[in-house]
Order: structure tokens, then sequence, then C-alpha cells
């Protein structure tokens, strides 16, 4: 059985090979760690689909390969095909690895790069590197040609006593890399595929930017009853982001044009409603984990999602399916106190919602017994829709369905659950 470059998000082309786990004649369990993949967005490690023996490995570590490229070669059990043995391999082919992965299996020690260790950092390591402050030259690598790996960071890590990045404080977030006046500062791999992803979706799609504010003291109420609890608990805090996740999901079962994606001159609608979340990479880029099956699940499972996806964004360690298939995408930059964001639809969605700042302000409360003035958190709900797909009067529904479900559900109930 061929074993391929996995799809490791719906807009990576290639990955890097970074380490192999067996070497050819070596034994594989199906779901056994065969290698590990390295893309601009995406460290992680890829399970063998299939139980057998390595008959062949046909992209050695380091080297980059398109998505559906061939990888290595598995004999399934019954396959009466021996795999070649290393002597029989013909000289002109000297890159087929067979001794390469064995440096990590025999724990034989690190070597050093030949080069600047700085100038060898993929996104992942880099960010790793820059979140603990550390020096890369301090760093021996033992990837192929000395390349620092993250398990090389790591363990530099827990050598030194650091704490994991996941234990940080939340707030404890790097500053933007020092820029000079005049200066050039080149576009890491991340940022160079967000830039072509933004420009492609703006040239694309006719954006169409629709506002509500949405009064969130239900959702207050509900935070204030559980959020101590919670965060002694959890270990993180109850945000806005999870109930607001919860209310888009109830408006797309109302509003299912939402949750598609054009097809030529039609709309695909999505039968699961399957929600991304944008999570910034410490000002590096932006990755879109997504939330699969969102209805199915509590709103406590919603929470400790997110943030588990969030966490392990910024530590490169998702898996390739927890980035696919996303039918609708929330931004939150209510962190920040933005007023309004206008997003940029993350293609080929139709439309993705930013929440921004929630603020105290007063608002005209209408009874029976006259209008009064309250103090009450209110936020602002941004949503760019694609006008191929919608027109103005249902995206302005749908916010308004949105609007609701935060204004008049039973929170304090739904963290219960």
């Amino acid at each position: 059985m061929d074993v391929i470059m996995p799809q490791l998000g719906e807009t990576v082309a290639e990955g890097t090979v970074t380490r192999w786990y067996k070497k050819v004649g070596d034994s594989v369990k199906a779901d056994e760690t065969l290698f590990d993949v390295e893309t601009d967005k995406v460290s992680t490690e890829i399970p063998s689909p299939v139980a057998g023996v390595i008959a062949e490995i046909v992209v050695s570590e380091g080297v980059v390969a398109k998505v559906g490229a061939t990888l290595a070669v598995i004999r399934e059990a019954g396959d009466a095909k021996p795999a070649p043995s290393s002597a029989a391999k013909p000289a002109a082919k000297p890159a087929a690895p067979v001794a390469a992965p064995a440096a990590p299996e025999t724990q034989a020690a690190p070597r050093r790069s030949r080069v600047d260790p700085a100038e060898r950092l993929s996104p992942v390591v880099r960010r790793l590197v820059a979140e603990h402050g550390l020096d890369p030259a301090a760093i021996a690598g033992t990837g192929r040609d000395g390349r620092i790996t993250r398990e090389d960071v790591t363990d530099f890590i827990a050598r030194r006593g650091a704490q994991p990045a996941a234990a940080a404080a939340p707030a404890a977030r790097p500053a933007p890399a020092p820029v000079q006046a005049g200066q050039t500062v080149a576009f890491n791999g991340v940022r160079k595929r967000v830039a072509e992803n933004m420009a492609k979706s703006w040239q694309t799609s006719p954006h169409v930017l629709q506002v509500v504010e949405a009064d969130f003291l239900k959702v207050d109420q509900a935070r204030a009853a559980h959020g101590a609890a919670w965060k002694a608990r959890e270990g993180f805090s109850l945000t806005y982001l999870p109930f607001i996740v919860r209310a888009v999901s109830i408006a797309l079962g109302k509003f299912p044009k939402l949750n598609a994606s054009l097809a030529g001159d039609g709309l695909t609608l999505h039968r699961r409603i399957n929600i991304g979340i944008a999570v910034d990479l410490n000002f590096d880029g932006l990755v879109v984990p997504v939330l699969k099956d969102v209805p199915a699940k509590s709103l406590p499972q919603i929470a400790r999602e997110i943030n588990d996806l969030a966490t392990r964004a910024r530590a490169g360690k998702l898996r390739p399916d927890e980035m696919t298939e996303g039918g609708y995408t929330i931004t939150n930059n209510g962190a920040f106190g933005t007023v309004i964001t206008a997003p940029i639809i993350n293609q080929p969605q139709v439309a993705i919602l930013s929440a921004d700042g929630i603020r105290k302000k007063p608002v005209v409360i209408e009874s029976e017994g006259g209008d009064s003035i309250a103090i009450r958190p209110v936020g602002v709900l941004a949503q760019s829709f694609d006008h191929r797909a919608v027109d103005g009067s249902y995206s302005a529904a749908f916010l308004a369905e949105v609007k609701n479900a935060l204004e008049s559900r039973n929170w304090v109930q739904a963290l219960e659950a």
C-alpha cells in the first residue's frame, strides 16, 4: 500500500517530512506513528494507515512533498511481494533513506548544525523558541543535517526546568519582534499563506458587511455564576466566545445558506455545522481549527474544545483533520477592545463573523410601564458575507437570530449541562 502526503489543511499544498519513526524492513501497526510532517501551518504526527512491513521509503527526512505524493510503501499481511533489502537498492538511488531514521531510535548523540541554527528553524520551532526566549545556538539539533526539531526544543526546555508553553499565564503573549523604520521584514511561511488567501478571497467574493449590537447581560450572569468555579476546575477562563459559537450554531441551523460553499453557479449546503475559529499565532499569522458538529456538543464541551484547539494550534500540535471541513468561521478580536472588524471570508465559505469588544453602555429598556435606561454589556457582531450566495435580508435575519439567542437563552442552565 502506498503511504501518501496527507492534506494538512484546506489551503496547504505541500509538507516536509521531518522524521521517520520506522526504517525499511521494520514492522508497523495500524495507527502507529509512522512519520512527522511540517507545513507553514501545522506540525503533526502521521499514523500508519495499515499494519505491515515497510517495503520502501520514497521521500527522505527534510524533503518537501506535494499533497498526494507517495512517501513510502507498506507490504501488508498476505502480500507475497518481498520487502526490498537495502543491499538490493540500485547504486543510482543513494537518496533512499534506510539509516537516516536510526538516530532517534538508537539515541545517537545529537548532531550540531553546520550552519547558523537560526536560519534552519521551521515555523513551529521558531514559535517555540520565541515563546520561551531561547537562543537557537544553544540547542543541539538532531534532525537532518543538524536541523533543530520540535522535540529538540521541548527536551531543551525540560532540561533547563522551564515551564511548558501550555502552563504559561494566558496574558503572557510574546511582544512583536522589534523593527526599525525603513526595515523590510520578510514574510514567514504562515504570513505568506495568509496573504495569498486573503488577497484571493477579496478578489473572488463580493464582500458585504452587516453589523448588529447584542446585549450580553444573560451571558455575563452565567459567567458571574460559574466563572470562578470553572477556572478553578478547568484551568482557563470562561470567555464570551463559547456562548457566541453556540448562538451561531443555533442560527446556522435556521439559515443553512450561510453554512455553505459556492460551487460553480450553485450553492452547496453542508450537512454538518462545523465552525472554524481563527487563532492568532502570536502575531505571526492565523490558522483556523474547526469545531465539528457543534449542535451535538454542550456549552461546556464547546468551551473546552475551543481552548484545546487554540492551545495546540499555537504549539503546532493540531492534527490534519482538525483544520478541514469548516462551513462557517468566527474571528474573535474582542480581547483587544476592537469596536468593529470587517473580516475577510475564509474561502470557499460564504460568510464570516467577527466578535468585537464588549463594553458597558447605557441602553434603553422598553417595558409596559415605560422606558428606562440601564447599564448593559453590549457587544458588536460584524458579519461579512458573499453577496453571490445570499442577499442582505437573509444575512440580517441570521444576525438577528444570533442576537436573540445571546439575549434570551438561559445560559446559566446551559453551563450546568
